[in-house]
């Protein structure tokens, strides 16, 4: 009965090898992705120990973007997690984007890459379409940001001047406009550089500069201004 009720500790490991002792030596980027959930897991269950738990669960879900998109329920649901370590899996991913998010807004985004900085974590975990438009002013530093559509988007189904609503209360000098592909491939479509030259067109009669529009995929985006489309 004692070894049915065995966990797998992370103190199993010899003292120099145990990710908790490793991080506080040689600091978090010592430590691969396994290691540092396993920080957050504590014990493994029999036949696994926590970075094998850890890495079990990397596996099932592709990874750390896969880990944040996937529902709290599928995470509760692994081997050896349970409603606790969920919690603290999620609340510890999510710390560690609010925290980048923090730290882009209060500069200037002067490049596609700082943009989708802002946007790729929380983005990519969605599962129906949306666009977003982010608001700056004459400097580029963000001002907000505002969901303008939800569901599956078209050039038809989009009216442009919605996009420009919060730009023109604000005051705002620039716009980067921002949609996701749930399918997780962030190639343009047809579509895509379509609405990018509409808005791109109403941005110019309103004096307000469209800086860029990002196709967001799983963990991956595409600039159409980088691109060339919808730009010209």
């Amino acid at each position: 009965m004692k070894e049915e009720n065995t966990h797998y500790r992370i103190t199993d490991f010899a003292e120099s090898e145990r990710p908790r002792e490793r991080l506080a030596r040689l600091g978090p980027k010592s430590l691969s992705n396994a290691e540092l959930l396993a920080i957050l897991l504590r014990v493994g269950v029999k036949g696994e120990n926590a970075v094998q738990v850890a890495q079990r669960m990397l596996n099932t879900f592709d990874g750390v973007q896969g880990l944040h998109r996937a529902a709290f329920d599928e995470v509760c649901a692994q081997h050896g997690v349970g409603t606790a370590k969920a919690a603290q899996i999620k609340a510890a991913l999510e710390l560690g984007y609010r925290m980048k998010q923090e730290a882009i807004e209060q500069g200037s985004i002067q490049s596609p890459e700082e943009a989708a900085q802002l946007i790729l974590y929380e983005m990519s975990a969605l599962d129906q379409e949306e666009l977003w438009v982010l608001l700056l002013d004459t400097r580029n530093h963000f001002l907000a940001m505002e969901t303008v559509y939800r569901g599956s988007l078209n050039s038809s189904q989009v009216r442009v001047g919605e996009l420009f609503k919060s730009a023109v209360r604000r005051n705002a000098a620039s716009i980067i406009v921002a949609h996701n592909h749930p399918s997780g491939d962030p190639t343009p479509s047809p579509d895509d550089i379509a609405v990018t030259r509409a808005i791109v067109e109403a941005g110019k009669l309103l004096d307000i500069d469209v800086l860029d529009h990002l196709v967001i995929g799983s963990g991956k985006f595409v600039s159409l201004k980088q691109r060339g489309l919808g730009f010209g």
